[in-house]
């Protein structure tokens, strides 16, 4: 896979005060390499958006080291997508997708090609004159994503994007992002807590246990060639660590035989 973009090194994460603390995760290890996209699985409460928000310099942590790859003379950038596609409601798609241009640090991030040619790259030139409120759910979360996208960062960082979407359109905006990605060339790490959703999108699948969260397995999948053209959602490696993910997944509602 190439050299790592991104190491989380002995993580860990607490609050509360001395002798009342709460331990969020601990002894967390990942390494996301060039290119890849990993898929950061667990249950509700075990963490892993927290050290997202961590990884993307939101939080501190309370001990461990995260460390960011240069590519060259670039510096590294990171961008963060949420669950909540926060659109600006007064502005178009056009606008909130050249909002993030219009800032000194990502002028030249376009590359020279104008916003009607972004919209065009990211299949959202019939919207470009709509605004939030005549969006999709759908639609609005591929905007919040293109609108990340396109200030070039070189790590995508995404929290549970598609969770509050359909079947179909999740589907379909998990095929789109990766595409994106492979044609731009991003690492991604994808927080979620579907099965489904981590093994549709991710190279890698890391699974996080609860109460405190820390990564407990991790699965890898063979690319067929060069990109993700032969990906297939229902391959055989991909059900059976499927089987094994349902077995070690963690729940707080106990399972009754």
């Amino acid at each position: 896979m190439g050299t790592f973009a991104l190491r989380v090194s002995d993580a860990s994460k607490r609050y509360g005060a001395e002798g009342h603390e709460q331990t969020i995760f601990r002894a967390v290890d990942l390494a996301v390499a060039r290119g890849e996209i990993v898929a950061l699985l667990g249950p509700s409460g075990c963490g892993k958006s927290t050290l997202l928000r961590a990884i993307a310099g939101l939080e501190s942590l309370t001990t461990g080291r995260i460390t960011i790859e240069r590519e060259g003379d670039r510096a590294p950038k990171v961008g963060l997508v949420f669950q909540d596609p926060l659109l600006l409601p007064w502005l178009t798609v056009a606008g909130n997708i050249g909002l993030g241009l219009r800032y000194r640090a990502n002028r030249d991030a376009s590359g020279g090609a104008s916003l009607d040619h972004l919209l065009h790259t990211f299949g959202l030139a019939p919207l470009a004159r709509a605004y939030p409120e005549e969006l999709s759910g759908g639609q609005a979360q591929r905007v919040s994503l293109a609108r990340t996208v396109v200030t070039r960062p070189t790590i995508l960082l995404l929290d549970e994007p598609f969770s509050a979407l359909d079947p179909r359109t999740r589907a379909a905006l998990q095929d789109w992002l990766r595409d994106i990605a492979s044609r731009r060339g991003l690492t991604v790490l994808i927080v979620t807590h579907d099965i489904d959703e981590a093994l549709a999108l991710g190279d890698r699948v890391a699974l996080m246990s609860r109460d405190p969260g820390t990564i407990v397995q991790t699965w890898s999948f063979d690319r067929d060639g060069d990109d993700r053209a032969g990906f297939q959602r229902a391959s055989a490696a991909r059900q059976r660590a499927k089987a094994e993910i349902l077995d070690r997944y963690q729940t707080v509602i106990p399972l009754t035989s």
